[in-house]
């Protein structure tokens, strides 16, 4: 199974099992993330059939903005650092929960995977923006809902920006044309990420 049809599985399996968050400051205005908007419609298959869903996740710990999560699945152990967005900008604007997962999956060799539910249809054709600090990512928004940064070597790097910076911004174009930023808060990544690695050695 090549990567890019595991990110999307991983996405939609992890909308359908429907989490529950509860990481700080956000979670106040945190809801279900409802599968019948945000699920990943499924990619072609070259391989082998795609796996049946994921037991139910198990909540392993909070940190600061973050929780952590482990899902057995048909093809290994999955583990993720979870957080939603401190601000969303510009205020009034109605769209669906977003989520910012860091996610590894040992048996496949993956390791701190930078991926988002963006909570809204973006822009067709158009990358949106990761800024963490002065360094600008680009990030890939050509699965519906979904998006990861469009250069996988750039998942470490990141993964280390964020350890040194308060906030990241994800800066996207909605279908409708809007400029939308998320701002998240690193306050207890470092400790939820590892976690992760404890979780999937």
């Amino acid at each position: 199974m090549n990567r890019c049809t595991v990110r999307t599985l991983f996405a939609g399996a992890c909308l359908a099992v429907g989490l529950l968050v509860s990481v700080g400051p956000a979670s106040a205005q945190t809801k279900k993330p409802e599968p019948a908007k945000t699920t990943t419609p499924a990619k072609p298959q070259t391989q082998a059939p795609a796996p049946a869903a994921p037991a139910q996740p198990i909540q392993l710990g909070s940190f600061g903005n973050w929780a952590v999560y482990a899902s057995d699945t048909a093809n290994g152990r999955v583990c993720y650092a979870l957080s939603t967005p401190k601000d969303r900008q510009p205020a009034g604007l109605t769209r669906d929960q977003a989520y910012f997962f860091v996610s590894s999956r040992p048996q496949e060799n993956v390791r701190d995977e930078i991926s988002f539910v963006l909570g809204f249809p973006p822009k067709e054709g158009a990358d949106a923006q990761l800024l963490i600090g002065k360094t600008t990512y680009v990030v890939s928004t050509k699965v519906q809902g979904n998006a990861w940064l469009k250069l996988p070597k750039d998942d470490p790097a990141v993964v280390e920006l964020m350890k040194k910076n308060p906030q990241v911004q994800l800066k996207v174009t909605s279908k409708r044309g809007n400029a939308l930023t998320d701002i998240y808060v690193t306050a207890g990544f470092a400790q939820a990420l590892d976690q992760v690695k404890k979780a999937c050695p």
